[in-house]
């Protein structure tokens, strides 16, 4: 199983990446949420926010696995553990990629190593969209989609 999505975003790849990487961009383009992280690989990471257990709701959790400046950022994920009470055992692999094309940036989304039967795999499908279109527009104009949450 795998979710790929590439976009195009008229901005330069330090720009996307500060988007990607940054308190402000995470929390504008990620529903509120910030990465915790040293982003050094091996170390932990938390994407954390408003959610199921008030402001500090753990939304995915893992490993950092690549942390290369503006091309690639990599990392092992788990569900919060408000989400699935086996959280520890679900786990997929994401990865962002970073290109320049041109005057643009293609952003390159995979989300893949799965296990057998992960329950976040339609909800993903269905939300991954949604947070490219808003680092997209969010890198492109400074605001963000209202998807009515």
């Amino acid at each position: 199983m795998e979710l790929r999505f590439d976009f195009y975003i008229g901005a330069t790849p330090e720009h996307v990446w500060h988007v990607l990487t940054s308190e402000e961009g995470v929390k504008h383009t990620f529903f509120g949420s910030v990465i915790r992280s040293t982003f050094q690989v091996g170390d932990d990471l938390a994407y954390v926010g408003p959610g199921n257990d008030g402001d500090e709701t753990v939304h995915v959790y893992g490993k950092v696995l690549a942390f290369e400046p503006q091309q690639t950022f990599s990392f092992l994920e788990h569900p919060g553990p408000s989400y699935h009470a086996n959280h520890a055992e679900l786990q997929s692999r994401v990865t962002f990629q970073l290109e320049p094309v041109g005057g643009c940036t293609r952003l390159t989304l995979i989300n893949d190593q799965w296990i057998e039967d992960h329950p976040s795999f339609a909800n993903a499908s269905n939300h991954w969209p949604m947070i490219l279109s808003n680092i997209k527009t969010y890198a492109e104009t400074g605001k963000t989609l209202d998807f009515g949450y």
